[in-house]
């Protein structure tokens, strides 16, 4: 592998150690960070287990409830209606999976843009069009946090974002655009999607399908987000970015696990503070 490799682990380590001076200003002031998770998942499970170990870091109360799987949108909606009215709730952040008959988006919509930790209320995603939000979405965040890691000169760099999710491709291409990139969207539709990575100076990819991107994809040089997380049929978690092949010809790449993992988890922890009324660097 000739990319140099965008730690994602270390990154988030110095991201908490600013936190952590920041949390320090509240003295002992509660910071409380209510996770509210709609039945069981083994997926859920594995967010919250490294959302605690961020949490603890960074002296954040996460409060764990749980709600059952035929719980009703209304009372997902009500629960959620008073957290938004507690005082003493900083931020609000609801697992996922969700079951099937709950839509993602009503949920959202319910939680209160000043709490809504994950920035996906429809009030934050809207700002990014003008500016960054107090509360942007963690994903497409820590994604662009390890772009500037790499050093590379967004302006007029050509990006290209596969996968148009409302999560991270459509805020990742908003963040670039605000850096004055040339921004390329790909999705399901897209024809010959070689032709379009082969040419991106920075290349996001989050579709969830293994493997989907190869050395032979990629412009030599390029930085290379990989933002999957796929089983593979051995059980190992791999991303959508074939790493050996395009560890060979791009400039710098994410491993997956490892890279932008851990860094969306410290932007959970930074919104949080951000929540509690902290002006937390971006």
């Amino acid at each position: 592998m000739t990319a140099r490799i965008l730690d994602g682990r270390s990154l988030a380590d110095k991201m908490r150690a600013g936190l952590r001076v920041a949390r320090a200003s509240l003295g002992d002031r509660p910071v409380r960070l209510v996770s509210l998770e709609v039945g069981r998942s083994d997926e859920a499970q594995i967010y919250l287990r490294g959302q605690r170990r961020a949490a603890e870091d960074v002296r954040i109360e996460l409060v764990e409830e749980h709600l059952s799987d035929d719980a009703a949108l209304t009372t997902v909606v009500g629960r959620i209606t008073q957290l938004n009215d507690d005082p003493s709730v900083a931020g609000i952040l609801v697992q996922r999976p969700l079951p099937t008959h709950i839509e993602a988006r009503d949920v959202q919509g319910a939680i209160s843009r000043h709490k809504d930790v994950e920035g996906m209320n429809p009030s934050n995603m809207g700002a990014i069009l003008y500016h960054e939000p107090a509360l942007a979405p963690c994903t497409a965040s820590a994604a662009l946090r390890l772009i500037h890691a790499s050093g590379i000169d967004l302006a007029g760099a050509e990006a290209v974002i596969v996968g148009h999710s409302e999560i991270v491709g459509k805020p990742i291409a908003m963040f670039l655009l605000h850096h004055l990139s040339t921004v390329t969207v790909c999705h399901v539709a897209t024809r010959k999607l070689a032709e379009h990575t082969r040419r991106a100076d920075v290349l996001v990819v989050a579709v969830g399908k293994a493997g989907l991107v190869t050395g032979a994809m990629v412009k030599p040089g390029a930085v290379v987000i990989d933002i999957g997380i796929n089983r593979s049929p051995a059980g190992k978690v791999v991303g959508d970015v074939d790493q050996d092949s395009v560890g060979a010809v791009a400039g710098w790449l994410t491993p997956v696990p490892g890279g932008v993992g851990p860094v969306t988890v410290a932007m959970l922890m930074r919104n949080t503070l951000r929540a509690a009324g902290l002006d937390v660097a971006p």
